[in-house]
């Protein structure tokens, strides 16, 4: 997969892309992360990118030409790569949610071209020209696109065929099992200052193990995430909800004036 990276500080992105998974996925040639000085494509004589806005305003505003021009120019750098299989991006608060569905959805993709705004915003007539969609990174707001590209070049890169170690990594984690958070993981010492790792995982039972994981990412989702159950339990998952049951503690007990408990 090529990413280009368009931006005003493409210095920012080198500690990012140098070190762990990200550097290994490069220096395999499964990423090829392309970056972008948008300057270069702002001919006045400072290279100015900016302007004030149209009808007033705090701010300034990020001019259209430079950004329009190093869009086409990554595209045809990108070669022969099909249109379809291209993506231009604008990391804005106003786009959808980036989740691991999308990343999964463009991860299928050759080419990414992300474009990180700074200063107030950017000329609308970029989404209207060369912008494919507008993505957000959450409900907060940054002072540039930069970390928001980052993120999304960090969780799309990890799905590529080759990059990870094992397929199960990414099968198995949060978000990855029809929306389930991850089950806990525990590894040597068996046993530190007083707290042990559950029997279960130290039988050799392999079925039971997945029943007790399951289980297990099922309770963490009702606890902490309960608006991610668009569905409900299967008997299987059911099944495998019983097998820790007696590990939850049940919160919802209401106690009212009569002293009555009230569930």
């Amino acid at each position: 997969m090529r990413v280009d990276v368009l931006t005003l500080f493409p210095e920012m992105f080198a500690p990012v892309t140098a070190v762990s998974i990200l550097k290994h996925a490069i220096a395999k040639g499964l990423l090829q992360v392309c970056l972008t000085d948008v300057r270069n494509f702002a001919f006045s004589k400072h290279r100015v990118v900016d302007d004030t806005p149209f009808g007033g305003g705090a701010g300034m505003v990020m001019k259209v030409e430079p950004i329009v021009l190093a869009v086409e120019d990554v595209l045809k750098q990108g070669g022969d790569i099909d249109p379809s299989r291209r993506r231009v991006i604008m990391m804005s608060p106003a786009g959808s949610t980036f989740n691991q569905a999308k990343a999964v959805e463009l991860s299928a993709y050759s080419q990414l071209v992300l474009i990180c705004g700074h200063y107030e915003g950017i000329d609308e007539r970029v989404v209207d020209l060369v912008v494919d969609e507008e993505m957000s990174i959450g409900d907060f707001v940054l002072t540039g696109g930069e970390l928001p590209a980052m993120v999304v070049i960090d969780c799309v890169a990890r799905l590529l065929p080759g990059v990870l170690g094992s397929a199960l990594s990414v099968a198995e984690e949060t978000f990855s099992q029809e929306g389930y958070l991850e089950y806990p993981h525990y590894t040597r010492p068996r046993e530190f200052r007083g707290l042990s790792v559950p029997d279960v995982l130290l039988s050799g039972d392999h079925a039971r193990i997945a029943k007790w994981r399951r289980g297990q990412a099922i309770k963490r989702t009702m606890c902490r995430r309960p608006a991610l159950f668009t569905r409900g339990l299967t008997k299987y998952d059911q099944e495998c909800l019983d097998t820790i049951i007696t590990d939850i503690i049940i919160t919802d007990i209401i106690i009212t004036d009569d002293g009555k408990e009230d569930f």
